[in-house]
């Protein structure tokens, strides 16, 4: 029935290299690339849909037309750009649409207005309404997150009449579940629906509408970044209070492990490192090491150097960090921070380089130059986060063969298995109960097996650098759940 070429529409709200604010942007900008490609070959007809942030150039003009909101029109000028891939010795420009409004978009910033639930589900109205203008009509629209999960809800209530919309199916991501989108229920007249929808089984979400929700309940499949993830948020400690929504649709809830994009982050011709290296040449990942120990105004010898490039916030159990790091400068060792967040965070970092400035370099802010110069040059990468959807810092980590220490809870539970020094396999160390005691385990056996077993040491490296988390097998998993999103689709239009 799908012997053929798929139209996919990405719907989200940011994408690099056009506008990032976390993970999800990195995820927009890839997947796509490797699916224009696709896993068997054939060439699918990928597009994305950004709203057109102020800081965004380089595009063109297309239409405009109204878009319903609330019990008013509002005007949508859609422009054009492309994003450029470069895949399996290949290379296409993906068209990218944009949609502008200059009272929504026209603006410092992307999240964290007041009028965000407005913003957004203008952007979700627009989304449906420019297809038919386009006369392109896409056999899938993957949403991303909580600001385009509407999408889904106005898909089913407002649009499945129409001919037009009638086969469309939608997939859902969920990034990070602790990002909902709550707003005053009142919310809920943007998208031209009332009252009926306000109990626990529909919108209502403890007396407010529910962005997320939304995309939850309206969504022909579900997907969330690891498998490990989507069994946590089927639980109450990890389910934000969606958890009761999510096991009622476990049977179309997905996980699939995000990748990165190979071509970008590798070693052997990466023009961020100070000098380039692989598994035919591993002894010069240690020259990287000594560079970044002078970069970061730390003694340059050989110890077995940490690394952290993270945001400073409490999901990535920077707490657990604190409380081992007394005991970790009592050792051998030196720590290198990367990053930016909570307050609370910058100061505790700052105190730990003021104690022990011949050990601890730290650098608060975002800088992509520096990150990939640790990653290079750390021999042991700290991730013991209280939750993790995914992760692309172990991923990241291990590419450039710095061994990650980290807590076996979501996409780190998928991706990192614990060194057997008798079987030799395994790629970092691992730690399961969230407990300071726990994570000082596992970095003490990476430190013994790093100082008395530096062969054994070299192999984990070498199993490390050689895992395979390309978005080429991500892509392959996501074609088979559009593939099971449209056949539930077509099932459901034929009963209709």
């Amino acid at each position: 029935m799908f012997d053929r070429a798929l139209k996919i529409l990405f719907v989200a709200s940011e994408a690099v290299p056009f506008a990032k604010v976390g993970g999800l942007a990195d995820v927009v900008g890839s997947l796509p690339k490797a699916l224009a490609v696709g896993p068997d070959e054939r060439h699918n007809d990928v597009r994305l849909l950004l709203p057109h942030y102020k800081n965004i150039d380089e595009t063109e003009y297309l239409m405009d037309f109204p878009v319903p909101l609330d019990q008013r029109l509002e005007t949508c000028v859609l422009r054009q750009g492309k994003l450029e891939a470069h895949w399996r010795g290949e290379h296409r420009s993906l068209p990218v649409y944009f949609v502008s409004n200059y009272h929504y978009f026209w603006r410092d910033g992307i999240y964290a207005f007041p009028d965000d639930a407005e913003r957004f589900a203008f952007f979700c109205w627009a989304a449906l309404e420019l297809l038919p203008r386009l006369n392109w009509q896409p056999d899938i629209i993957h949403c991303h997150d909580w600001q385009t999960a509407p999408l889904p809800l106005l898909l089913r209530t407002h649009y499945r009449a129409h001919p037009f919309y009638r086969d469309i199916a939608t997939v859902f991501t969920i990034h990070n579940l602790q990002y909902q989108g709550n707003f005053p229920w009142e919310t809920i007249s943007l998208f031209r629906l009332g009252d009926e929808y306000y109990h626990p089984e529909a919108l209502e979400f403890y007396g407010q509408f529910s962005f997320m929700k939304a995309g939850l309940l309206y969504a022909d499949m579900i997907s969330t970044v690891s498998r490990t993830y989507a069994r946590e948020i089927q639980t109450p400690a990890y389910g934000e209070r969606l958890d009761g929504v999510l096991r009622r649709r476990a049977r179309d809830l997905y996980g699939i492990v995000n990748g990165i994009n190979y071509h970008e982050f590798n070693p052997k011709i990466d023009p961020r490192l100070h000098r380039n290296y692989g598994l035919d040449n591993l002894e010069d990942k240690r020259e990287n090491k000594y560079a970044l120990q002078r970069e970061m105004g730390l003694p340059v010898k050989e110890v077995p150097l940490l690394g952290i490039v993270s945001r400073l916030v409490a999901q990535k159990g920077l707490d657990l960090v604190a409380e081992v790091a007394g005991e970790l400068m009592h050792l051998e060792v030196q720590l290198v921070v990367l990053g930016t967040g909570d307050e609370y965070y910058h100061r505790l970092f700052q105190e730990l380089q003021r104690r022990y400035p011949q050990k601890v370099g730290l650098y608060l802010g975002f800088n992509p130059v520096l990150a990939q110069r640790i990653y290079a040059g750390a021999d042991i990468f700290l991730m013991p986060s209280r939750f993790e959807p995914c992760g692309l810092g172990q991923l990241i980590a291990m590419r450039y063969g710095a061994i990650p220490v980290v807590r076996a809870t979501g996409g780190l539970a998928d991706t990192v298995q614990e060194f057997d020094p008798a079987t030799l396999s395994g790629n970092g160390f691992v730690f399961r109960e969230y407990h300071a005691r726990e994570f000082y385990r596992a970095i003490a056996r990476a430190l013994k097996l790093y100082r008395d077993h530096p062969d054994s040491w070299q192999r984990l490296v070498r199993n490390a650098m050689s895992c395979d988390f390309s978005w080429a097998r991500s892509a392959a998993e996501y074609l088979q759940l559009y593939l099971e999103a449209l056949s539930r689709r077509l099932a459901e239009v034929r009963i209709a």
